[in-house]
């Protein structure tokens, strides 16, 4: 007779985990490709634009238009890929598909991509599927910078030096 085995509820838990593969016991499963760029002269190719942009699942043209915009140069989309004036750094193209996957594609409350962009108005909203939570998009104008002048208060004299 066969010796009768343990079936508590943590010891059959502790099997299944250890018979899953790495893949299934991983919790992120949103993972942009890495860009894969060419260099042609004064040009720079995105080669596997309309990768990322499917796992996006976004319109290309609309990452399209942020990348040209934070990236400071012209290009045009060409079949599944783009093609920038100018030489784009790698490392630049990474930190600004980083910065519209933050603001344009993950949820602020569940940090999962099952999202979608509506318009409400005038305003662009990200709504989330998995949650329900839905946030305005606030798209950043550059850096903040503030004003290095003193703030000035009625009745009081300031001496001003003028230099010609």
């Amino acid at each position: 007779m066969a010796p009768k085995e343990d079936y508590d509820y943590q010891s059959l838990l502790k099997r299944v985990r250890e018979k899953l593969p790495e893949s299934a016991s991983t919790r992120e499963r949103f993972q942009i490709p890495e860009p894969d760029m060419l260099y042609e002269g004064k040009q720079s190719i995105l080669k596997n634009f309309g990768d990322i942009a499917d796992i996006m699942n976004r319109e290309p043209g609309q990452i399209l238009t942020y990348l040209l915009r934070e990236v400071g140069t012209a290009g045009n989309l060409d079949g599944r890929r783009v093609v920038f004036k100018g030489r784009v750094p790698l490392k630049q193209l990474q930190d600004r598909m980083n910065s519209y996957v933050e603001t344009y594609v993950l949820c602020s409350e569940c940090r999962r991509p099952d999202t979608k962009l509506e318009k409400e108005g005038r305003t662009l909203v990200l709504k989330c599927e998995a949650c329900g939570a839905h946030r305005p998009i606030r798209a950043r104008k550059g850096p903040k910078t503030e004003s290095k002048a003193p703030t000035l208060e009625e009745g009081k004299e300031y001496e001003v030096l003028i230099h010609f």
